[in-house]
């Protein structure tokens, strides 16, 4: 049986969560709602993580565009994703939720922009 310790982030209270892992059944405790159990439930089954990084923008008025993921990506994607994102660059004008990569690392999940740059 394993056993983790986690913190729960579904909520402002951070409860310390313990998960007691014995083959596919999970036993979650610490929790104070439910909010806990699926937060634990999915950190231990498919963890999953929003991205957020910066482009390089050309013909703009700065330089970079802020983005991310518009969703959580899989945890073991995240080099994968930040390795196109590095490679990526945006013509401006940008708008807030411009798509910035379509298919992020093979994972169906776009990268957005969130901010606005106008051009120059």
């Amino acid at each position: 049986m394993e056993t983790r310790e986690l913190i729960c982030i579904g909520c402002p209270l951070g409860c310390p969560l313990t998960v007691r892992l014995d083959g596919e059944q999970l036993e979650i405790s610490g929790n104070t709602c439910k909010r806990g159990e699926d937060y634990a439930r999915k950190e231990v089954q498919n963890p999953t993580r929003i991205v957020t990084s910066t482009v390089r923008v050309t013909g703009g008025d700065v330089e970079m565009v802020s983005v991310k993921t518009k969703e959580d990506i899989p945890k073991g994607k995240i080099f994968a994703c930040m390795d196109e994102i590095h490679r990526a660059s945006a013509k401006a004008p940008v708008q807030i939720g411009d798509v910035i990569i379509p298919n992020c690392a093979g994972t169906g999940i776009p990268v957005i922009a969130t901010k606005e740059i106008r051009a120059v």
